[in-house]
């Protein structure tokens, strides 16, 4: 799944001679938390509902309400974005998880989508989050098999063969390292609520099963 398939194409961006009173609005009236801020064509940064917050007058002013607006009317983007700040993005060709990887490395919560120096689209954490419940296929009631198995080849191949003969539909599967038990955990959604047969199988296959669950559906 790439960036292309999941980012918001419509981007809201300003520049740095915004005013960050313009800034909070564009924010609040399309229900977002972090603005592009380009200059001749190009993001040269990103200001978030945060640095707007920081820059803003406390509520513990003595000022009147006529003296913050003029205050908020005249302090402009570019006196408020962080100097020299790296610009993270990312091409719409990379795939999702690099996305996440990023964000996670980085500690932020939106890349600008890039494509050369063009600015394409937006991927927020709300899309990653988005992106995997699908990749996961939890969006739909399902049981969950849970069990261990053995880095050895054909074993995915051997288990799914179990649950196919049984007639049943494998919606998806996932495995990944569990570093505390040394094995691998595999995890299997199955379209059918009842999957007792298959467990029994699979136990007799001599696989160690840790849980079986029916998982609600999951609402978009």
């Amino acid at each position: 799944m790439k960036v292309k398939e999941r980012m918001s194409p419509k981007v809201i961006t300003v520049n740095k001679e915004t005013s960050i009173n313009e800034a909070f609005t564009l924010m609040k009236e399309n229900n977002i938390r972090r603005l592009p801020v380009m200059e001749k064509g190009a993001v040269v940064g990103i200001v978030t509902l945060s640095d707007l917050n920081q820059a803003a007058p406390s509520t513990a002013t003595s000022l009147s309400i006529h003296e913050l607006n003029y205050l908020l009317a005249k302090t402009k983007i570019k006196d408020v974005l962080p100097k020299r700040q790296e610009v993270i993005t990312i091409g719409p060709e990379n795939y999702i998880e690099t996305a996440a990887k990023k964000m996670r490395h980085h500690r932020i919560s939106g890349l600008p989508v890039v494509d050369g120096d063009r600015l394409v689209g937006m991927v927020t954490e709300t899309d990653i989050f988005d992106a995997f419940i699908d990749i996961l296929g939890v969006r739909k009631t399902h049981s969950r098999i849970d069990l261990y198995v053995d880095d050895r080849p054909g074993t995915i191949a051997k288990i799914t063969g179990i649950i196919a003969a049984a007639g049943m539909n494998i919606l998806n599967t996932v495995v990944y390292y569990d570093g505390q038990r040394d094995k691998y955990k595999m995890i299997i959604r199955i379209e059918e609520l009842d999957c007792e047969d298959v467990v029994q199988k699979l136990k007799e296959s001599g696989y160690e099963l840790e849980s079986v669950i029916e998982s609600p559906q999951i609402e978009a």
